[in-house]
């Protein structure tokens, strides 16, 4: 289901919407029937929503921080806190993904040449500090 406001539109299944509702996350959702009218509001709280999540914070936590933003200007260094520690485990969790992008990456150029050569032993004999320099980069990176 698609739900849209004002040229913007974000794809979400009609089923998480209503949890979403339900759970409380559209206090000032306008309803006509059993039509739900998403305002910029809702709309930039399912981005907050789903930035949230995607950062690996659960919904009860993000339940939090919309308790914390329906208590004003008092809670805007919770807030902040939480923003910090997810952008720090954003960043941690990149990091990761780099090192495991960068022996894929490796790999493909191993089985690449591998094929090439018919066999492994000019890439063995280059292991494991001999490889080109951009491979090097790789292997190295992938290996740390």
């Amino acid at each position: 289901m698609c739900s849209k406001c004002d040229s913007i539109t974000i794809y979400k299944c009609h089923f998480t919407l209503r949890y979403y509702d339900k759970e409380g996350f559209f206090p000032n959702l306008e309803r006509k029937g059993n039509i739900r009218y998403f305002s910029d509001n809702e709309l930039e709280a399912l981005r907050i929503i789903e930035c949230l999540k995607k950062s690996g914070l659960e919904i009860k936590d993000i339940k939090q921080f919309f308790i914390w933003v329906s208590e004003g200007s008092a809670s805007y260094e919770k807030r902040k806190e939480l923003f910090e520690a997810r952008k720090s485990a954003v960043e941690t969790e990149i990091q990761e993904l780099q090192k495991t992008l960068s022996l894929l990456k490796f790999k493909c150029w191993y089985y690449e040449t591998a094929m090439k050569d018919g066999n492994e032993d000019t890439i063995n004999a280059m292991l494991p500090d001999k490889l080109p320099k951009n491979i090097q980069k790789l292997y190295d990176k992938g290996h740390e």
